[in-house]
Order: C-alpha cells, then sequence, then structure tokens
C-alpha cells in the first residue's frame, strides 16, 4: 500500500549558492533562468557525498554576486526527490540567499530506483531512515563544499525540511556545529576541503518528529508539562502505527533502495518491519530492544547530545497530525528551554500534516501561506540579520469543519501552556471495563489515517461500543469552549491479561446524539496497575454550545494502532478528564482554572525551577539525627515533604514526597554552601524517596567541642511550578564530639 506523506504546505525550495557564476561543486552548469542562476544536477552531474555515494543535487543562486551568500537547504520528505525552481527558491535568491535541494540517498535520483543505481557508488546507497551520522551529515558535506568554493558563508548555513526532512532539521539544530561520525562519535564541523568552520544558524522543521520511536511505536509517555528522559518514551516500548508503517515501508519500496537483509545492522529496515510486525512480546526481546535503541540514539534529534544551545527553531506540527502530532514540537521546545532558557524555539500549529490532515487541495491556504511567510521572514533574520518580525513563543490556530472553513485563531502565548489559562474537567469514579476484542469496524476504518485520507471533517456513529468505557462530558454551555492543548485522563487501572494497551479518542457529537467528529486520540502502554497519568495528542477545537465532548477508552484501535497479540482487559475507575481551553477561568460555567490535581495543566513552563518552603523543627541537642515536615499547598493542592538527616563530618538527608509534578531537584546546602544537587525522576505512583550522603564543610576541633551549629539546608524543588515560595533552614543540629 502507497502512501503520500506530503503535505500542502510547498516548502522553500532547495539549495545553494556558488561563488563561480557558471558552475557549482565543479559539474553542475549554472545559467540564468526567471531572474535568478539556476544550477540543476543530473545524472551524470550527480555529487559525491563524504562516503562516495552519490547525490542528485540542484542550487538556485542569487541572480548578481560572487559568492558569501546565506544558504538554505531544503529537505524533501519521505519517498520524495529534490525541488526544482519554484517559487520560494526564487524569493530567496531575490533577497540573496542561495537554496541548495537534493534528493536523500536511497530515494530515486540519488541511487534509489534504476537506472540510478547503476553507478558503483550506489553499491551501498541504501537509505538509512535519516541517521544523523549518514542524512544529517550528507547536507553538512553538501554545504561545506559549497563554502570551499567561496559560494556560500558557513557561518550562516539554514535548514528547512517537511516531515522526513523535518527530522533531519531537528538532527541538524541539535548538531549546529558539530557532525558525527560512523561510530556515532561527534567532531567538529569543517567544510572538507579548506577546514572552513561550519555552523547551523537556524532552522524551520516543518510537520517533523523528535522521537522517530514514540512517533511510529507510541507508549503513550509523553507528558507536555514535564521534560520527557531518556527511558520515558522508550520503556515499555509502545503500539505500533501499524497503517502508517505499512504504508511507508510500501512507499520506501517503490522509490527507494532499502539495504538487503543481514547485511547492514544499522539500516536493515526489511527485518525491522517484519520484526515490528510480528507484535509483543517487545520488551526484553533482543532485536526489538536493539531496534529501538538505534531509532532513538541515531535517528532522532531528542536523543543527540544537546551540550550546547541548538540553532534558533521554528518548529510546526499539525493539530490533526496522526503520525507526527504536535506532541513532537512541544517535547523538544520543552527539552530546550530546560537546558538553555531563552533560546529561540517558536513553534507554529494548525490543521494541516500527515493524514488526517487537512490537505490535498481542500487545505487552508492562508493558514500555508502564515507558515510559509514565517519561515521566510526567520531566515530572513536569522541569516541575513533583518529587522523583521518574527514568530516568538507559540501561535495556534484552530481546526475547523467543513475542512474549507477559515482556522480559528490566531491564539498566541509565550509557552505552550500558557495558550490554554482554563480548564474544563470532568469526574466519573464509577469502574468500567475495556476488553481488548475488536470495535465496529466501519468507526475504525472512518477514522484510521490512510483509509480515511486527509478528512479530520469525517463523521461517524455516536453509539457506545460494547467493551469500551465511554464518558460523556455535559453539552457546551453559553457559548461553548475552545480545547487549546493536551487532553489529560488520570484514572486508576487494574490490568488482567498480557500486552495490553489502550487507544483513547476524543469525539465531538453533536447536539443530536447521532454523529460524532474526531478531535483527539492517543495509543498508551499500561502499567499493570495503579494510578496512572497519559495524554490525547493536542488539538486547538472550539466546542460549540450544545456539543458533547465524549470520551472512549478501546482496547484496540485497528488499523490505526496495532492489535497486541493476547487477550486482556482494563478496569478503569476514578477517572478524571482535563482539557485544557483557551478561554479564562469563570468565561462560563465551564471553565474553571487549574483543578486540585496532581497534573495542573496550567503548570508553568517546563524547565522553571522554584522551591518548596520548608518549616523547620526545633534543633535537637541530645543526638545529632534531625527531622522535619514540610507542608504547604501548591494550585490549592496539598502536599507533604519530609526530611531526616544528620548532621556531623558526613552528613546525610533523606528526602520523601508524593506529587505528580515529573521531576524534583533536591538541593542539600551545608556551611552555608550547596555540597548536593540531584534531580530524582519520579515513580509512575508519584512518590519518590532519595538519601543523599556527602561531606560537610570543615569545621574545626574547636569549634566541634563548644557544640558549633552546623546549619544543613535542604531545598526541594519541583520543576514547572512557581506557586511556591522560597526555602529557609530546615534544621540546625549541635555537632556532638566525634559526630
Amino acid at each position: 500500500m502507497a502512501v503520500t506523506v506530503a503535505c500542502a504546505v510547498a516548502l522553500v525550495a532547495p539549495a545553494g549558492s556558488s561563488a563561480a557564476i557558471d558552475t557549482v561543486f565543479g559539474t553542475i552548469a549554472c545559467a540564468p533562468q526567471e531572474g535568478v542562476r539556476f544550477c540543476q544536477g543530473t545524472n551524470p552531474t550527480r555529487v559525491k557525498t563524504f562516503d562516495g555515494v552519490p547525490l542528485d543535487v540542484n542550487v538556485t543562486l542569487p541572480a548578481t554576486g560572487d559568492g558569501g551568500f546565506p544558504l538554505v537547504v531544503t529537505l524533501h520528505g519521505y519517498g520524495g526527490s529534490k525541488s526544482g525552481l519554484d517559487a520560494a527558491s526564487k524569493r530567496y535568491a531575490a533577497k540573496g540567499i542561495a537554496v541548495l535541494s537534493y534528493t536523500a540517498r536511497g530515494f530515486n535520483g540519488s541511487c534509489g530506483t534504476l537506472p540510478n543505481r547503476n553507478d558503483p557508488g550506489c553499491l551501498t546507497g541504501w537509505l538509512r531512515l535519516a541517521d544523523s551520522r549518514f542524512e544529517a551529515r550528507d547536507t553538512q558535506h553538501l554545504a561545506g563544499l559549497l563554502a570551499d568554493q567561496g559560494v556560500i558563508d558557513g557561518q550562516r548555513v539554514g535548514v528547512t525540511g517537511i516531515s522526513y526532512g523535518g527530522g533531519q532539521s531537528v538532527e541538524l539544530s541539535v548538531l549546529r556545529d558539530r557532525i558525527r561520525l560512523p561510530n556515532g562519535t561527534y567532531a567538529p564541523w569543517v567544510s572538507p576541503a579548506k577546514q572552513l568552520p561550519m555552523r547551523i544558524a537556524a532552522t524551520a522543521p516543518v510537520i517533523p518528529w523528535s522521537d522517530l520511536v514514540y512517533s511510529l511505536v507510541p507508549n503513550g509517555r509523553t507528558l507536555d508539562y514535564t521534560v520527557t528522559d531518556a527511558d520515558d518514551n522508550l520503556k515499555p516500548i509502545g503500539v505500533l502505527k501499524t497503517s502508517f508503517v505499512a504504508g511507508l515501508f510500501a512507499l520506501g519500496q517503490t522509490t527507494g533502495f532499502y539495504a538487503p537483509p543481514g547485511v547492514d545492522p544499522d539500516a536493515d529496515l526489511t527485518k525491522w518491519y517484519a520484526r515490528v510486525n510480528a507484535g509483543e512480546p517487545y520488551d526484553g526481546e533482543p532485536m526489538a530492544e536493539d531496534i529501538v535503541n538505534e531509532i532513538s540514539s541515531n535517528h532522532s534529534g531528542y536523543y543527540l547530545d544537546m551540550d550546547r544551545p541548538p540553532a534558533p527553531t521554528l518548529i510546526s506540527n499539525g493539530f490533526t497530525d496522526d503520525l507526527f502530532p504536535v506532541d513532537e514540537a512541544v517535547r523538544f521546545a520543552n527539552k530546550v528551554e530546560a537546558r538553555f532558557p531563552g533560546t529561540p524555539v517558536a513553534q507554529l500549529h494548525f490543521d494541516y500534516g500527515h493524514q488526517r490532515g487537512t490537505n490535498k487541495g481542500r487545505g487552508k491556504p492562508a493558514d500555508n501561506a502564515r507558515l510559509q511567510s514565517s519561515i521566510e521572514a526567520w531566515f530572513d533574520k536569522h541569516l541575513n540579520g533583518a529587522d523583521v518580525q518574527t514568530l516568538e513563543g507559540v501561535e495556534a490556530l484552530t481546526q475547523t469543519c467543513p475542512a474549507e472553513a477559515p482556522s480559528g485563531g490566531p491564539f498566541n502565548g509565550p509557552n505552550w501552556l500558557d495558550l490554554s489559562p482554563g480548564e474544563v474537567s470532568f469526574v466519573e469514579r464509577a469502574a468500567k471495563t475495556v476488553l481488548s476484542g475488536p470495535r465496529d469496524p466501519q468507526v475504525d476504518r472512518a477514522v484510521d489515517p490512510i483509509a480515511a485520507g486527509n478528512n479530520p471533517c469525517a463523521t461517524t456513529s455516536a453509539a457506545d461500543q460494547m467493551g469500551t468505557a465511554t464518558y460523556r462530558l455535559p453539552k457546551a454551555e453559553g457559548d461553548g469552549y475552545t480545547l487549546l492543548g493536551s487532553p489529560t485522563v488520570i484514572a486508576d487501572l487494574t490490568v488482567t491479561g498480557v500486552n495490553a494497551a489502550l487507544a483513547t479518542r476524543l469525539w465531538d457529537v453533536a447536539p443530536d446524539g447521532s454523529r460524532q467528529t474526531l478531535v483527539a486520540r492517543s495509543l498508551y502502554r499500561p502499567n499493570t496497575s495503579g494510578r496512572q497519568v497519559f495524554q490525547l495528542h493536542p488539538n486547538g477545537y472550539r466546542f460549540a454550545p450544545g456539543h458533547t465532548a465524549k470520551l472512549e477508552v478501546l482496547g484496540t484501535d485497528n488499523p490505526y494502532g496495532r492489535t497486541p497479540n493476547g487477550q486482556y482487559q482494563v478496569a478503569v475507575s476514578n477517572l478524571e478528564l482535563r482539557l485544557p481551553v483557551a478561554e479564562r477561568p469563570g468565561s462560563s460555567p465551564q471553565v474553571g482554572g487549574p483543578a486540585p490535581s496532581p497534573l495542573p495543566p496550567g503548570a508553568t513552563p517546563v524547565g522553571g525551577v522554584t522551591t518548596v518552603s520548608l518549616a523547620s523543627t526545633r534543633p535537637s541537642r541530645a543526638r545529632s539525627r534531625t527531622s522535619a515536615k514540610a507542608r504547604g499547598r501548591v494550585n490549592k493542592e496539598r502536599y507533604r515533604v519530609r526530611v531526616t538527616g544528620r548532621v556531623g563530618r558526613r552528613e546525610s538527608a533523606t528526602v520523601t514526597a508524593r506529587d505528580c509534578r515529573g521531576r524534583v531537584v533536591i538541593g542539600v546546602r551545608s556551611a552555608k554552601r550547596r555540597v548536593v544537587r540531584r534531580t530524582v525522576r519520579l515513580r509512575r505512583d508519584c512518590s519518590f524517596s532519595r538519601r543523599l550522603v556527602f561531606r560537610s564543610a570543615r569545621i574545626s576541633r574547636t569549634q566541634r567541642r563548644r557544640g558549633a551549629r552546623a546549619r544543613l539546608r535542604v531545598v526541594v524543588a519541583f520543576r514547572g511550578n512557581t506557586e511556591m515560595s522560597a526555602s529557609r533552614d530546615l534544621t540546625r543540629a549541635r555537632l556532638r564530639r566525634g559526630g
């Protein structure tokens, strides 16, 4: 089955610029055409990349000038090819920016199809699924060749790409001024001949992935208010997006060249495809684990070494994109903000992208034009130094039906969470049971991205399905409300059986109750039991007056998600649904502020670290062991922290707490200076416990004999919340002799 992963957005056309007016790369002739100089590569004039694989390349140059141009590289989608002389490349050239476009290795003219594979360099020219050691380095090598020729300024390189090219754009943003060698190590990025220093100055990924494992086999662990840790999205291994993966694999077979099975373990797509389709058990099975490790380590920008700020990035995903949804951008932005606050990362999201996104002539031209102009302004500023206004923070345009109707918005905020100051919440305590068996196939096919195509406004019967936990919110009142973010589900789950998975769908049910439209969905691999938290992919969507938000928790969503091997059932109770909305608290009877909850959707930006106010107890004079409790409120919710410790030559503190804010930072200060700082990941039951042992500051024997007091300050800081007051001394204790 072939699937088209191209988007309606006309991404800026390829390319680069050349110091010589007549040729680039020494082989490709340039000629004046439509107000620019266009250098079109062919099969005989392909350019060899760093490992000898020949690539099919085009370059567009400004009409005048002898070189030193800024460069924009445009990267195509999966199964695609280089761009020709299009409107976007001509606009860039008119601003003095060169454009480089090439066909990715293993596709079409770059060793992808016959007769393009006749070149001896194509012997190992198979596609490597956007491997940062190969595909990303191809971009760096070609740009370096142009810098060696004097065609471009190697410090002013921009990259944009769509889908497959978007994933590479994220990788290049993180790499910035480094390359990855085939063995996975990092090295400075310099041009091949003259060793000129090279740098990515800006990127604009369009409908990209940041974590390719999560995009294709999600386990549901991404939460939009926390920084995703290294293993969160990888363990347990998630649920395969069956129809998408099948379509993409077939598309690669018809437009590209896969490595022969068993020849290259780092690019063995044929064996990988067979293994993931065989299904569970995945966890603990060596081949499945190897696939996850390979794709996360080498094919996902999120997991590259981020030891420096990435390039300024404008990233855009589609609310109705079931392949690379908006949380791919949010995850990346959260990590950058946490590590390098103030680094320019802007987001623009609306209804477009891969299926079910509104495309194929049915899209919203104004929204596509808005994205294109935002990207061009981004490069104009960061490559040309132009004094132009660019997007800051986050901008969202909401989905509307019919697809031709203008989008709602724009909605703007300094960060993702600030887009939704209000919340519509729903609680149902009654227990319900989810079964693993099949559901109504007509409903499933109607919202499968491949079967339904680019139609996010498709409707289905709103009847409840057997073996499904279904929840209906009250009908929207007043002017309705606008979902703007990730719906959050908090529930007690008890799993019976093996290889359990949950599919969750949020619907908009029409006032008469007969038909419904899909608003958001997710796939989740639950823990065996306990209170659990997961989110549906984000959307911007208005629930009009009289319409009903309906949540379904199912055992399968086939063919979109693979039906797991084995039988299971999941008992669901004490379910809470949180819908972040654009309306402010009190604007309607249904819209309130963040409810008392372990997961406040209104939490402040991820990466902000604040401290809990800890109340001290009296110091113990008889013993050096001390204890204290802290109490307080966060968003009206009570929390408790207990700290115990021993003050002496070697001090220790044990901190325990129960909270669900993702990660906790614990700092201990002794003698007015910090000596220990630890970041603690919470358990899935939202608790943590950590004992810290450290050497105290030097205290003379005389001071100790006199019973000098040493201060032990323990600071507990929850990430992502600014409603806690500053810390203060927890306790001080009289030191004992020999203590």
